[in-house]
């Protein structure tokens, strides 16, 4: 089942959007000038790295602190600007390296800039040019740990990289490896590091879910036999008290499911099938509960996670559903700041109307609602949400309760899907031509 709508966000977890050439030559020309595991995801970082999807935590928010309070119609101080390239993938910053996927004409690849000046330290080619309905280029973001940078192109190759100088240490065909097929829309599972173990979504009936060996991409456990859907692992701790733990959260095609990270065991599973696989945006944690959302007039439902012996169960707290949902998360991830949840919701199937809402996830009521904000990105650090959208604006947003209020907007990029990232009071914004660093600390 495809959907004919080209523009449709379906199958982009942090998906870019191509524009017409007009703006792709504007831009380019501007841009000349617990056990071994430990359990956590990503080894240790400081509060000036996002390295990997989702940043730190793999939830959008960041740590740092002093950043701006406002800015005028210019926007923040440029830092640099370079030419990019093609793809849906966000960017990943760790210790300066900024990484991130794309593609020219031929081939998708890897490219490591400086944080300070973009620069660029190498770049590498890692496969041929990968083409969709729904937009061409590699879809996942890459994650970069232990010296190494983990990145997955649109058709389904797991691939290591040496952080150093872009060689490549080796590769893994995921669908190969889980008798599966490419999803309809590209693969767009970024990877998740615990540990020793690299973890994608792969969506093939020996498993929905693939660990391997970060050090060989030797295959170490695989899980569940769901469609792989749009969304990347995350890891969560969900329960309370004394049966608190760890587990990978799946959001496959047709369910979410909690995962041992150690043995590949899947622990408990809840069905959420939305039309044409359409499962994007990562699951939240809320005190030991999961929050989960899809657009295509889905909805959102808030998980109980409970465990008795060594059997878990899933219940809905609170839903949402249908047409007058309170939160429908297309491809965009909710940020949950100070106790609330601010997210964009989508209204009908891939349709241009959404607005930006702000939700109290205990009840799952609504708090305020900025009617048709429009399609965009954000994630949060510093009390503001930093949002991107479609038409090329960056937007500082106050991330309150009380209501909407917009602290700056300008027009600085040429279009994306993608969420920005934050590194060292940088703001770094792709789009399908460029990539762009801006300064926005106070």
């Amino acid at each position: 089942m495809r959907r004919p709508d080209l523009l449709s966000a379906c199958g982009r977890s942090d998906f870019g959007v191509r524009r017409g050439e007009a703006n792709v030559a504007r831009s380019v020309a501007r841009g000349c000038v617990a056990l071994a595991l430990g359990l956590g995801a990503i080894g240790p970082v400081t509060a000036e790295d996002w390295p990997q999807f989702l940043g730190p935590n793999r939830d959008g928010t960041s740590a740092e602190t002093g950043l701006a309070d406002a800015w005028s119609a210019e926007g923040p101080k440029e830092l640099w600007r370079v030419p990019g390239g093609i793809g849906m993938a966000g960017i990943a910053v760790r210790e300066r390296l900024v990484v991130t996927t794309a593609q020219d004409d031929r081939e998708q690849f890897v490219i490591a800039l400086d944080l300070t000046d973009g620069t660029t330290r190498w770049r590498t080619p890692i496969g041929p040019a990968y083409e969709n309905q729904m937009g061409d280029g590699p879809r996942a973001t890459p994650a970069i740990d232990g010296g190494r940078v983990h990145v997955q192109t649109g058709d389904g190759k797991l691939i290591a990289l040496s952080s150093d100088d872009g060689r490549e240490l080796w590769r893994r065909d995921v669908i190969e490896a889980t008798d599966g097929k490419e999803a309809d829309y590209g693969m767009a599972s970024s990877p998740l590091v615990i540990g020793d173990r690299v973890i994608v979504t792969a969506g093939g009936p020996s498993g929905t879910v693939v660990a391997c060996d970060a050090a060989n991409g030797d295959v170490v456990w695989k899980a569940g036999d769901d469609r792989a859907g749009y969304s990347s692992p995350v890891l969560r701790k969900v329960g309370s008290g004394d049966a608190a733990t760890d587990q990978v959260i799946v959001f496959s095609a047709g369910m979410v499911s909690g995962i041992d990270p150690a043995t590949g065991d899947v622990a408990w599973s809840f069905p959420f099938e939305t039309p044409y696989d359409c499962n994007i945006a990562a699951p939240i944690a809320l005190d030991g509960d999961l929050l989960i959302s899809a657009g295509e007039n889905h909805g959102s439902v808030r998980l109980a996670l409970t465990a008795s012996g060594d059997r878990w169960k899933a219940e809905a707290v609170w839903e949402s559903l249908g047409p007058r949902a309170v939160l429908r998360s297309e491809w965009q991830t909710p940020l949950l700041v100070d106790g609330l949840l601010f997210g964009f919701d989508n209204v009908g199937s891939a349709g241009p109307v959404t607005h930006l809402t702000c939700i109290d996830p205990a009840t799952g009521k609504s708090r305020w609602r900025e009617e048709r904000f429009g399609k965009g990105n954000a994630i949060a650090a510093d009390g503001k949400l930093f949002a991107t959208t479609m038409d090329g604006d960056v937007v500082l947003i106050d991330a309150s309760g009380e209501a909407f209020r917009e602290l700056g907007r300008a027009r600085v990029h040429g279009g994306t899907r993608q969420a920005p990232s934050l590194a060292d009071g940088i703001l770094l914004i792709r789009d399908d031509a460029e990539i762009i660093a801006l300064d926005v600390r106070r």
